[in-house]
């Protein structure tokens, strides 16, 4: 089975996504990382000044409602500088790239950096191949998220992905109750070793924030939550599921990845990560 989503549809589901994850933040965690979002051209802008992951800061969503051009990228960097974003990636599917992108780069600062996967799956799919594999996993148990549980969740979280716990946590916490948004938990033992969401709009499912602690993997837990969260997605009306990982240099090996395109994901199309820095 196959289906065929649009990049402006999964560029918008990624990018609403991360908007409310970050915005929606205890205003404490925002004043503490320096966090602020905005909306420029039919994208998402977002800053977090005091993050020494250097990976929240970013601008996607662009080319949809309106084109990429060189004054929507100079106003996008003008908001990076009045924040005194340290440094700050743009992520914009290929095919809204201008021609004049290049010269864009040159002028602004902006080069080039890893890049990404974009996967879809239509979501019958996805919940074909998870009973056909038999998930869930190995001694671990993928449940709802338990009312409670939400700070200890988003600890889990960002230890999974190797983000600092303090403040980081909050921000985690604060989507579990969201609307729209539905977390799932990875047990072993009693203890909460995995996390994965997803924020559901109208017929697309985004996946977000699917990970599980080192002690913890190599038992299915990953590919457990997906499955999980594609048979509620399911229930819920959705027809298909997006997510974004790593994409695979010359020998190495994206796990993540490998999950996904077991459960039916296809790589839509790679898009590259273009980062800018903030001149003294």
């Amino acid at each position: 089975m196959s289906t065929v989503v649009q990049p402006s549809v999964a560029e918008q589901s990624e990018a609403e996504a991360l908007y409310q994850f970050e915005t929606g933040a205890p205003e404490t965690v925002r004043t503490a990382l320096g966090m602020r979002g905005t909306r420029i051209g039919g994208g998402v802008v977002l800053s977090m000044r005091n993050d020494p992951t250097r990976y929240w800061s970013k601008a996607l969503g662009f080319g949809v409602t309106a084109p990429v051009t060189a004054e929507l990228i100079r106003e996008v960097c003008d908001f990076y500088r009045a924040e005194q974003t340290p440094r700050a990636a743009f992520q914009i599917a290929p095919a809204f790239l201008p021609e004049e992108w290049p010269e864009i780069c040159e002028r602004e600062g902006i080069v080039a950096e890893s890049s990404l996967v974009k996967l879809v799956c239509p979501t019958d799919e996805a919940v074909a191949r998870a009973d056909a594999l038999d998930v869930p996993a190995d001694g671990i148990r993928v449940a709802r998220l338990e009312a409670g549980r939400a700070l200890e969740w988003g600890a889990v979280m960002m230890r999974a992905f190797g983000a600092p716990v303090a403040h980081y946590s909050g921000m985690g916490a604060a989507s579990a109750t969201r609307p729209g948004w539905h977390p799932f938990a990875a047990w072993l033992d009693g203890q909460i070793v995995g996390t994965g969401t997803m924020l559901v709009r109208g017929e697309t499912a985004q996946m977000f924030a699917g990970g599980v602690l080192p002690h913890a993997r190599k038992r299915g837990g990953q590919t457990a939550l997906l499955a999980a969260r594609a048979r509620l997605a399911q229930k819920l009306g959705c027809r298909v599921l997006i997510a974004e990982t790593g994409a695979e240099d010359p020998g190495t090996h994206n796990s993540s990845l490998h999950n996904m395109l077991r459960l039916g994901f296809q790589m839509a199309y790679e898009r590259r990560n273009w980062s800018w820095r903030l001149m003294a």
